[in-house]
């Protein structure tokens, strides 16, 4: 057997050298083509399954029908809030109620007037009178806060009453004008 040293020895144990680095690259290439397969399978899918860019595309295109959707409803649901709101400016959101003595007999405060408004402080007023022996009703129409017939001083009050009452406070109730 010849010496390393010879020429022979050093052009073998450079093929030897040269080889085994083929092999370390060989199993370095061979590790990463596996883990770029496992990357492609996750991505592309294996025989028979969705993979992931379908599954992505699918998603985007669901994602625009549900957006539509929505769009469709928030429009269609704005509209009848619209129609909601006008339609509650026209009920009653103002009230009060008014009692006194009509006939100044001690009789105690058994007249009483009610205003009835909306938001556009347009509604009724009505007043009923007692006396001992017979009782009276009226009622009158109000337009933009002041009545469409000549209103009384209880009448007035209750139609301050009920404007300065707001939404969410209580009907007031308060002695009227020609309270004993």
């Amino acid at each position: 057997m010849d010496d390393l040293t010879s020429t022979t020895g050093v052009v073998a144990l450079a093929a030897a050298a040269l080889a085994f680095a083929a092999l370390v690259v060989g199993v370095v290439t061979l590790l990463r083509v596996r883990r770029l397969r496992t990357d492609q399978t996750l991505v592309l899918g294996e025989q028979g399954e969705a993979d992931v860019v379908a599954h992505a595309a699918a998603l985007s295109r669901d994602f625009r029908a549900l957006h539509g959707y929505v769009e469709d409803m928030a429009a269609h649901l704005t509209g009848r809030l619209d129609r909601v709101e006008v339609r509650l400016d026209g009920a009653i959101s103002h009230t009060s109620l008014v009692r006194y003595d009509a006939y100044n007999e001690m009789s105690g405060r058994q007249s009483t007037t009610l205003a009835m408004l909306d938001e556009g402080r347009n509604g009724i007023v009505i007043s009923t009178i007692h006396h001992r022996d017979t009782a009276r009703m009226y009622v009158k129409r109000v337009i933009d806060g002041t009545g469409e017939l000549e209103l009384s001083p209880e009448e007035n009050e209750a139609i301050r009453l009920a404007l300065a009452s707001g939404n969410d406070s209580p009907t007031p109730l308060v002695d009227g004008p020609g309270a004993a």
